[in-house]
């Protein structure tokens, strides 16, 4: 006679059920998104992440760029995660206030390409929501591949309290993308947190002259277009494209520089606003 287990019997958990409950305990969830590839949108994560985390909130970092999965490096993060004792995911601690969630973490193989179709990636950011030991957080940022396709659109659709943080460079092919995923935002419905210029200028550390490589304030112009708020502007620093190789705090090493105060700046203003809205409802 076959013996049947008890945990055979007992009914697998509904993961839209798990995910609902996750996210109860978050506060605030951002996703951070670019209408083209090349702007800088991971960095801008990393970066934002760090920030919030430093002002001594608990901060999860999910990466649903599940092609590129960059986050793991630029974090310094090596290995894969474990599964805690209520088989959840645990995800990785970059510090005591940030950790971070990624395919590449789950991977044995780091340059395996991941090849899925549409309902796969609806499924495994499912998990990463629901099947993660989060824990209370006070933000969640959201990286995203760029465009306006599958990722974006399961975010919007399983976190209906998501806002977007949407990244752009100064030059005009970028802007014209950016207008793609305000018009994506506003569709779906998903509130916009705010706009933000990366890459918005180079200082000399020579003659300390700032040259304006891909143009200089359009991303402001095209918030102030929209009716949107301007988040600021980040400098481009090649200091910060070594830190992320290297996969080393930028603003823990380069406290002082321009581009880590902007990103200090930008974490205060998002957690005063949401601070206020949420006094306000």
């Amino acid at each position: 006679m076959k013996t049947v287990k008890i945990a055979d019997k007992m009914p697998r958990p509904d993961p839209d059920a798990l995910a609902r409950k996750s996210l109860q305990n978050i506060k605030s969830k951002l996703m951070v998104m670019s209408g083209k590839g090349g702007v800088g949108k991971t960095s801008v994560s990393v970066n934002l992440a760090i920030a919030l985390a430093d002002r001594g909130f608990k901060v999860g970092l999910m990466d649903v760029d599940l092609h590129g999965p960059d986050i793991p490096r630029m974090l310094g993060l090596r290995g894969q995660m474990g599964v805690s004792a209520a088989r959840l995911l645990e995800p990785m601690h970059f510090s005591e206030n940030l950790s971070a969630v990624s395919m590449e973490s789950l991977m044995q193989d780091k340059d395996d390409a991941i090849i899925w179709r549409g309902p796969v990636k609806h499924s495994a950011i499912r998990q990463f929501i629901g099947e993660v030991a989060w824990g209370p957080l006070d933000f969640l940022v959201i990286d995203s591949p760029p465009g306006t396709g599958d990722e974006p659109l399961t975010v919007a659709q399983l976190i209906k309290d998501a806002q977007a943080v949407i990244v752009t460079t100064p030059q005009e092919i970028a802007l014209a993308d950016v207008r793609k995923s305000i018009n994506f935002c506003r569709t779906v419905k998903m509130k916009i947190c705010g706009v933000i210029e990366n890459m918005s200028g180079y200082t000399c550390p020579h003659c300390s002259k700032t040259i304006e490589i891909f143009g200089g304030g359009g991303g402001e112009k095209t918030a102030l277009a929209a009716g949107l708020p301007f988040l600021g502007r980040i400098p481009f620093d090649p200091d910060m494209v070594k830190c992320a190789d290297d996969g080393i705090s930028y603003q823990a090493r380069h406290a002082e520089s321009p581009a880590a105060r902007a990103f200090a700046a930008i974490a205060r203003s998002i957690a005063d606003d949401l601070s206020e809205n949420k006094s306000e409802s």
